[in-house]
Protein backbone atom coordinates (compact mmCIF):
# COMPACT_ATOMS: atom_id res chain seq x y z
CA UNK A 1 0.00 0.00 0.00
CA UNK A 2 1.24 3.65 -0.48
CA UNK A 3 0.83 6.66 0.68
CA UNK A 4 -1.81 8.76 -0.77
CA UNK A 5 -1.87 12.04 -1.08
CA UNK A 6 -5.04 12.47 1.71
CA UNK A 7 -2.95 10.28 4.13
CA UNK A 8 -1.91 13.75 6.49
CA UNK A 9 -4.73 15.28 6.68
CA UNK A 10 -6.91 12.17 7.15
CA UNK A 11 -3.95 10.94 10.06
CA UNK A 12 -5.02 14.40 11.47
CA UNK A 13 -8.69 13.76 10.86
CA UNK A 14 -11.06 15.47 14.30
CA UNK A 15 -13.03 12.70 15.71
CA UNK A 16 -12.77 8.54 14.95
CA UNK A 17 -13.17 6.46 12.14
CA UNK A 18 -16.53 5.29 12.26
CA UNK A 19 -17.51 1.62 11.65
CA UNK A 20 -20.81 -0.21 11.82
CA UNK A 21 -21.24 -3.91 11.56
CA UNK A 22 -23.96 -5.59 10.48
CA UNK A 23 -24.06 -9.00 10.51
CA UNK A 24 -26.96 -10.42 7.28
CA UNK A 25 -27.57 -14.30 6.46
CA UNK A 26 -24.43 -15.85 7.18
CA UNK A 27 -22.91 -17.81 10.53
CA UNK A 28 -21.11 -15.50 12.53
CA UNK A 29 -18.27 -16.93 11.55
CA UNK A 30 -16.90 -13.62 10.42
CA UNK A 31 -17.49 -12.40 13.61
CA UNK A 32 -15.80 -15.01 15.48
CA UNK A 33 -12.56 -14.95 13.43
CA UNK A 34 -11.74 -11.17 13.65
CA UNK A 35 -12.45 -11.29 17.82
CA UNK A 36 -9.25 -13.63 17.69
CA UNK A 37 -7.46 -10.97 16.47
CA UNK A 38 -3.81 -10.10 17.96
CA UNK A 39 -2.20 -10.72 21.07
CA UNK A 40 -4.12 -7.25 22.83
CA UNK A 41 -7.33 -8.05 21.44
CA UNK A 42 -9.64 -6.83 18.69
CA UNK A 43 -11.28 -3.54 20.75
CA UNK A 44 -7.66 -2.69 22.10
CA UNK A 45 -6.69 -2.53 18.92
CA UNK A 46 -9.17 -0.37 17.58
CA UNK A 47 -8.60 1.95 20.20
CA UNK A 48 -5.47 2.23 19.40
CA UNK A 49 -5.95 3.52 15.82
CA UNK A 50 -8.66 5.69 17.00
CA UNK A 51 -11.46 3.43 15.39
CA UNK A 52 -14.87 3.36 17.29
CA UNK A 53 -17.47 0.72 16.64
CA UNK A 54 -20.62 2.12 16.40
CA UNK A 55 -22.48 -0.65 17.07
CA UNK A 56 -22.40 -4.46 16.27
CA UNK A 57 -25.11 -6.76 16.71
CA UNK A 58 -23.02 -9.71 18.46
CA UNK A 59 -20.87 -7.86 20.65
CA UNK A 60 -22.23 -3.98 21.42
CA UNK A 61 -23.92 -3.40 24.63
CA UNK A 62 -27.09 -1.22 22.56
CA UNK A 63 -30.28 -3.16 21.88
CA UNK A 64 -33.34 -2.03 20.83
CA UNK A 65 -34.32 1.51 20.41
CA UNK A 66 -31.17 2.42 21.37
CA UNK A 67 -29.22 0.55 18.35
CA UNK A 68 -32.05 1.67 15.99
CA UNK A 69 -31.17 5.55 16.76
CA UNK A 70 -27.87 4.50 15.76
CA UNK A 71 -28.95 3.43 12.91
CA UNK A 72 -31.58 6.35 12.30
CA UNK A 73 -28.71 8.89 12.66
CA UNK A 74 -26.55 7.45 10.13
CA UNK A 75 -29.20 7.35 7.60
CA UNK A 76 -29.85 10.85 8.52
CA UNK A 77 -26.73 11.54 7.85
CA UNK A 78 -26.40 13.22 11.57
CA UNK A 79 -23.92 10.54 12.35
CA UNK A 80 -20.88 9.93 10.38
CA UNK A 81 -19.96 6.70 8.72
CA UNK A 82 -16.51 5.87 7.79
CA UNK A 83 -17.05 2.01 6.92
CA UNK A 84 -19.62 -0.17 6.76
CA UNK A 85 -18.85 -3.50 7.21
CA UNK A 86 -21.45 -6.39 6.10
CA UNK A 87 -20.99 -9.99 6.99
CA UNK A 88 -23.20 -12.94 5.13
CA UNK A 89 -24.93 -12.96 2.27
CA UNK A 90 -27.67 -10.54 1.01
CA UNK A 91 -30.86 -12.18 0.72
CA UNK A 92 -32.96 -10.92 -1.98
CA UNK A 93 -36.15 -13.45 -1.68
CA UNK A 94 -38.88 -13.41 -2.05
CA UNK A 95 -38.98 -12.06 -5.34
CA UNK A 96 -36.62 -9.57 -5.09
CA UNK A 97 -38.66 -8.20 -1.46
CA UNK A 98 -35.53 -8.97 1.01
CA UNK A 99 -38.32 -9.85 3.31
CA UNK A 100 -36.31 -13.47 4.25
CA UNK A 101 -34.00 -11.56 6.66
CA UNK A 102 -35.21 -8.42 8.25
CA UNK A 103 -33.60 -6.32 10.45
CA UNK A 104 -35.33 -7.09 14.14
CA UNK A 105 -37.65 -4.45 15.20
CA UNK A 106 -37.38 -2.05 12.26
CA UNK A 107 -39.81 -3.42 9.92
CA UNK A 108 -37.69 -3.04 6.92
CA UNK A 109 -35.44 -5.51 4.97
CA UNK A 110 -31.78 -6.23 5.45
CA UNK A 111 -31.55 -5.47 1.84
CA UNK A 112 -33.04 -2.00 2.19
CA UNK A 113 -30.93 -1.29 5.09
CA UNK A 114 -27.60 -1.99 3.74
CA UNK A 115 -28.63 -0.03 0.38
CA UNK A 116 -29.67 2.75 2.60
CA UNK A 117 -26.66 2.87 4.81
CA UNK A 118 -24.01 2.18 1.78
CA UNK A 119 -25.35 5.69 0.01
CA UNK A 120 -23.79 7.47 3.11
CA UNK A 121 -20.44 5.29 3.84
CA UNK A 122 -17.60 6.60 3.30
CA UNK A 123 -16.56 2.69 2.45
CA UNK A 124 -18.19 -0.13 2.00
CA UNK A 125 -16.62 -3.29 2.91
CA UNK A 126 -18.21 -7.50 2.79
CA UNK A 127 -16.28 -9.53 4.99
CA UNK A 128 -16.72 -13.06 4.31
CA UNK A 129 -17.00 -14.75 1.17
CA UNK A 130 -20.72 -14.87 1.77
CA UNK A 131 -20.91 -10.82 1.74
CA UNK A 132 -18.46 -10.78 -0.94
CA UNK A 133 -20.22 -13.27 -3.16
CA UNK A 134 -22.99 -15.07 -2.11
CA UNK A 135 -20.90 -17.67 -1.01
CA UNK A 136 -22.82 -21.02 1.10
CA UNK A 137 -25.88 -19.20 1.52
CA UNK A 138 -25.77 -18.85 -2.43
CA UNK A 139 -25.07 -22.31 -2.95
CA UNK A 140 -27.58 -24.06 -5.13
CA UNK A 141 -30.42 -24.34 -5.21
CA UNK A 142 -30.48 -20.76 -3.83
CA UNK A 143 -34.41 -20.76 -2.20
CA UNK A 144 -33.41 -17.25 -0.38
CA UNK A 145 -31.82 -15.70 -3.53
CA UNK A 146 -28.59 -14.91 -1.96
CA UNK A 147 -25.92 -12.65 -3.15
CA UNK A 148 -23.04 -10.38 -2.68
CA UNK A 149 -22.81 -6.64 -2.11
CA UNK A 150 -21.77 -5.93 -5.48
CA UNK A 151 -21.17 -9.46 -7.12
CA UNK A 152 -23.62 -12.82 -7.67
CA UNK A 153 -21.33 -15.46 -7.85
CA UNK A 154 -17.98 -13.95 -9.98
CA UNK A 155 -20.65 -11.56 -11.93
CA UNK A 156 -21.33 -7.77 -11.32
CA UNK A 157 -24.12 -6.91 -9.88
CA UNK A 158 -25.26 -7.58 -6.01
CA UNK A 159 -27.13 -6.58 -3.81
CA UNK A 160 -25.38 -2.78 -4.70
CA UNK A 161 -25.48 -2.79 -8.16
CA UNK A 162 -22.09 -2.93 -10.51
CA UNK A 163 -22.17 0.58 -10.63
CA UNK A 164 -21.90 1.02 -6.86
CA UNK A 165 -19.15 3.31 -5.68
CA UNK A 166 -18.85 4.49 -1.91
CA UNK A 167 -18.79 7.91 -1.07
CA UNK A 168 -14.64 7.10 -0.64
CA UNK A 169 -14.54 6.55 -4.53
CA UNK A 170 -14.34 2.83 -4.03
CA UNK A 171 -16.49 -0.45 -5.08
CA UNK A 172 -17.50 -2.88 -2.07
CA UNK A 173 -13.83 -3.95 -1.00
CA UNK A 174 -14.35 -7.60 -0.57
CA UNK A 175 -12.34 -9.13 2.29
CA UNK A 176 -13.54 -12.93 0.79
CA UNK A 177 -12.85 -15.95 3.07
CA UNK A 178 -14.98 -18.70 4.79
CA UNK A 179 -14.31 -17.29 7.53
CA UNK A 180 -11.31 -14.49 6.41
CA UNK A 181 -8.61 -14.12 8.72
CA UNK A 182 -8.63 -11.51 11.47
CA UNK A 183 -5.28 -10.15 10.09
CA UNK A 184 -7.30 -9.27 6.47
CA UNK A 185 -9.88 -7.88 8.50
CA UNK A 186 -8.69 -5.68 10.80
CA UNK A 187 -5.46 -4.83 8.70
CA UNK A 188 -8.28 -3.30 5.85
CA UNK A 189 -9.79 -1.54 8.12
CA UNK A 190 -6.78 -0.11 9.97
CA UNK A 191 -4.77 1.06 6.37
CA UNK A 192 -8.22 2.82 5.03
CA UNK A 193 -8.70 4.67 8.74
CA UNK A 194 -4.85 5.90 8.10
CA UNK A 195 -6.19 6.77 4.56
CA UNK A 196 -3.35 4.66 2.80
CA UNK A 197 -5.92 2.20 0.98
CA UNK A 198 -6.52 2.89 -2.80
CA UNK A 199 -8.14 0.94 -5.38
CA UNK A 200 -4.36 0.30 -6.48
CA UNK A 201 -4.69 -1.98 -3.20
CA UNK A 202 -7.66 -4.03 -4.69
CA UNK A 203 -7.18 -6.90 -7.38
CA UNK A 204 -9.87 -7.66 -10.11
CA UNK A 205 -12.85 -9.15 -7.70
CA UNK A 206 -12.00 -6.05 -5.15
CA UNK A 207 -9.86 -8.35 -2.76
CA UNK A 208 -7.53 -6.25 -0.76
CA UNK A 209 -4.44 -7.08 -2.67
CA UNK A 210 -2.46 -7.58 0.92
CA UNK A 211 -3.82 -10.90 1.03
CA UNK A 212 -5.17 -11.87 -2.85
CA UNK A 213 -1.44 -11.33 -4.23
CA UNK A 214 -0.45 -14.47 -2.61
CA UNK A 215 -1.78 -18.40 -3.10
CA UNK A 216 -2.74 -20.82 -0.28
CA UNK A 217 -0.01 -22.96 -1.85
CA UNK A 218 2.80 -20.39 -0.78
CA UNK A 219 4.68 -21.28 2.66
CA UNK A 220 2.25 -24.83 2.65
CA UNK A 221 4.05 -27.33 4.76
CA UNK A 222 3.47 -30.05 2.24
CA UNK A 223 5.65 -28.24 -0.54
CA UNK A 224 8.21 -30.62 -0.91
CA UNK A 225 6.15 -33.04 -1.53
CA UNK A 226 4.01 -30.94 -4.19
CA UNK A 227 7.87 -30.49 -6.07
CA UNK A 228 8.03 -34.03 -6.10
CA UNK A 229 4.77 -34.71 -7.06
CA UNK A 230 4.37 -37.30 -4.00
CA UNK A 231 0.92 -37.55 -3.26
CA UNK A 232 -0.94 -39.25 -0.52
CA UNK A 233 -3.66 -41.13 -0.81
CA UNK A 234 -5.35 -40.95 2.32
CA UNK A 235 -6.15 -37.73 4.34
CA UNK A 236 -3.84 -38.96 7.68
CA UNK A 237 -0.98 -39.14 5.27
CA UNK A 238 1.75 -36.34 4.76
CA UNK A 239 1.86 -36.49 0.84
CA UNK A 240 0.59 -33.53 -1.33
CA UNK A 241 -2.97 -33.25 -1.24
CA UNK A 242 -3.80 -31.50 -4.62
CA UNK A 243 -3.26 -34.67 -7.02
CA UNK A 244 -5.74 -37.20 -5.24
CA UNK A 245 -7.74 -35.15 -2.50
CA UNK A 246 -9.45 -32.36 -3.93
CA UNK A 247 -6.56 -29.70 -2.50
CA UNK A 248 -6.98 -25.98 -4.35
CA UNK A 249 -4.28 -24.47 -2.44
CA UNK A 250 -2.50 -24.06 -6.07
CA UNK A 251 -5.52 -22.17 -7.17
CA UNK A 252 -6.50 -20.27 -4.42
CA UNK A 253 -5.49 -16.59 -3.67
CA UNK A 254 -4.86 -16.00 0.11
CA UNK A 255 -1.67 -15.90 2.40
CA UNK A 256 -3.12 -18.63 4.60
CA UNK A 257 -0.01 -20.56 5.22
CA UNK A 258 1.97 -17.78 5.42
CA UNK A 259 0.19 -16.44 9.03
CA UNK A 260 -1.03 -18.02 11.87
CA UNK A 261 -4.82 -18.96 12.49
CA UNK A 262 -5.86 -18.96 15.82
CA UNK A 263 -2.15 -18.71 17.37
CA UNK A 264 -1.01 -21.64 14.73
CA UNK A 265 -2.05 -23.52 12.36
CA UNK A 266 -4.11 -23.52 8.42
CA UNK A 267 -6.49 -25.69 6.37
CA UNK A 268 -3.15 -27.76 5.22
CA UNK A 269 -1.42 -28.18 7.88
CA UNK A 270 -4.12 -29.74 9.78
CA UNK A 271 -4.80 -32.21 7.19
CA UNK A 272 -7.75 -30.72 5.51
CA UNK A 273 -7.78 -29.48 1.78
CA UNK A 274 -7.93 -25.76 0.78
CA UNK A 275 -10.95 -25.18 -0.92
CA UNK A 276 -10.60 -21.78 -2.59
CA UNK A 277 -12.93 -20.03 0.02
CA UNK A 278 -11.41 -16.64 -0.89
CA UNK A 279 -13.13 -17.55 -4.44
CA UNK A 280 -16.69 -17.05 -6.04
CA UNK A 281 -18.70 -19.71 -6.15
CA UNK A 282 -16.67 -22.52 -4.23
CA UNK A 283 -19.69 -23.48 -2.59
CA UNK A 284 -20.73 -25.08 -5.69
CA UNK A 285 -17.99 -27.42 -6.25
CA UNK A 286 -18.30 -30.93 -6.69
CA UNK A 287 -16.61 -33.48 -4.55
CA UNK A 288 -14.26 -31.06 -1.68
CA UNK A 289 -12.47 -34.07 -0.84
CA UNK A 290 -11.41 -35.83 -4.29
CA UNK A 291 -9.36 -34.38 -7.22
CA UNK A 292 -11.46 -34.13 -10.62
CA UNK A 293 -8.77 -35.52 -13.42
CA UNK A 294 -9.41 -36.23 -16.83
CA UNK A 295 -7.35 -38.65 -18.70
CA UNK A 296 -5.44 -38.58 -15.30
CA UNK A 297 -4.47 -35.51 -15.13
CA UNK A 298 -6.06 -32.72 -12.56
CA UNK A 299 -8.74 -30.86 -14.29
CA UNK A 300 -7.61 -27.79 -11.76
CA UNK A 301 -3.80 -26.86 -12.34
CA UNK A 302 -2.15 -24.14 -10.14
CA UNK A 303 -3.09 -21.04 -11.67
CA UNK A 304 -0.66 -19.29 -14.57
CA UNK A 305 0.94 -23.06 -15.71
CA UNK A 306 -0.18 -24.35 -18.73
CA UNK A 307 -1.24 -28.22 -18.74
CA UNK A 308 1.32 -28.90 -21.19
CA UNK A 309 4.00 -27.55 -18.40
CA UNK A 310 2.55 -29.24 -15.62
CA UNK A 311 2.10 -32.47 -17.64
CA UNK A 312 5.87 -32.74 -17.93
CA UNK A 313 6.92 -30.98 -14.99
CA UNK A 314 5.04 -34.02 -13.09
CA UNK A 315 6.80 -36.06 -14.88
CA UNK A 316 10.16 -35.14 -14.65
CA UNK A 317 9.22 -35.04 -10.68
CA UNK A 318 7.79 -38.13 -10.07
CA UNK A 319 10.94 -39.92 -11.42
CA UNK A 320 13.03 -38.06 -9.26
CA UNK A 321 11.38 -38.32 -6.02
CA UNK A 322 13.71 -39.12 -3.55
CA UNK A 323 13.03 -42.55 -1.46
CA UNK A 324 12.67 -40.33 1.42
CA UNK A 325 10.09 -37.88 0.02
CA UNK A 326 7.96 -40.97 -1.71
CA UNK A 327 7.88 -43.05 1.52
CA UNK A 328 7.14 -40.31 4.15
CA UNK A 329 4.60 -39.29 1.33
CA UNK A 330 2.49 -42.23 2.30
CA UNK A 331 2.62 -42.00 6.28
CA UNK A 332 1.49 -40.20 9.12
CA UNK A 333 4.30 -39.44 10.26
CA UNK A 334 8.11 -38.55 8.94
CA UNK A 335 9.45 -41.94 9.02
CA UNK A 336 12.98 -41.29 7.24
CA UNK A 337 14.10 -37.57 7.66
CA UNK A 338 16.73 -35.86 6.12
CA UNK A 339 20.64 -37.12 6.40
CA UNK A 340 23.54 -34.62 5.65
CA UNK A 341 25.83 -36.44 3.58
CA UNK A 342 23.97 -39.31 2.81
CA UNK A 343 24.45 -41.48 -0.75
CA UNK A 344 22.20 -39.82 -3.04
CA UNK A 345 20.18 -41.97 -4.79
CA UNK A 346 20.98 -43.05 -8.25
Amino acid sequence: MKLSSKTSEMMKRVGPFNVLWLQAGGCGGCTMSVLERGASGLFEELRGFGVQLLWHPSVSEETGEEARAILAEIERGELTLDALCIEGAVLHGPDGSGLFNKLAGTGRSMLDWIRALASRAHYCLAVGSCAAFGGIPAAAPDPTDARGLQYFSSDPGGALGANYVSQGGLPVINIAGCAPHPGWIMETLLALSLGVFTRADMDSLGRPRLFSDHLAHHGCSRNEFYEFKASADHFFERGCLMENLGCKATQAVGDCNQRSWNGGGSCTQVGATCIACTSPNFENTRGFLETPKRAGIPVGLPLDMPKAWFVALAALSKSATPKRVRQNSHSDRIELPPVPGAKKET
